[in-house]
């Protein structure tokens, strides 16, 4: 079900999905990028899953539902890419300046960054109680791209690359990393367009 959309070619490469504008602030080697995000609006979902992909299934299908419709205004929503998932703990870093907040629901994070032409106050609000509608404030985030499996082992060791990375740089850590994946899963793996990433300040 992850990423079970129209719209994608015979290969299930994106096609025609808004993403989030950004301006890339700096660059580390090749596929490292220091990128500054403007102030997004997102639906999130948290779900608990005994495997990332029970996880992402689970949350995908809330998140799905409601840009297909299940929001108050019964209103369908365009899908943007990338869709971004983040396994949560009992304490993750939330916004920067950091901020460590408890999760009400620990498992795996989903969010559906919507359209640019949305705002904290025109998004339709959700009718699932399990969806709900975040305002993200401007962010610095690095970013490490990466093609193949994007399995809890395959982010995990990306993330741990993109972290060492960040050691030789005046950029440090100021969150949980996340993961943003661009493509469906039956996509042909060398065409995928994966990220790790995590909020950073000099």
């Amino acid at each position: 079900m992850f990423f079970l959309v129209s719209g994608c070619s015979l290969f299930g490469v994106r096609s025609g999905y808004e993403q989030p504008a950004y301006q890339v602030v700096e660059r580390q080697g090749d596929t490292i990028e220091v990128r500054r995000y403007p102030p997004r609006v997102a639906a999130e979902a948290t779900v608990e899953g005994a495997t990332d992909t029970a996880g992402r299934n689970a949350a995908f299908r809330l998140l799905f539902d409601y840009i297909s419709g299940a929001n108050r205004a019964a209103a369908s929503i365009d899908m943007t890419t990338p869709v971004e998932t983040a396994r949560t703990s009992a304490k993750i870093a939330m916004t920067v300046p950091v901020e460590t907040a408890r999760s009400d629901e620990e498992g795996m994070r989903m969010r559906f960054f919507l359209p640019a032409a949305y705002n904290a106050e025109s998004t339709p609000q959700p009718r699932d109680p399990r969806v709900r509608i975040v305002d993200l404030p401007e962010q610095t985030v690095a970013v490490l791209r990466f093609s193949g499996s994007r399995s809890e082992e395959a982010v995990a060791d990306k993330t741990v690359e993109l972290l060492r990375a960040l050691e030789t740089t005046p950029w440090r850590p100021a969150s949980a990393p996340i993961a943003y994946f661009y493509d469906p899963p039956w996509t042909l793996p060398f065409l995928r367009r994966n990220e790790v990433a995590v909020t950073v300040e000099r």
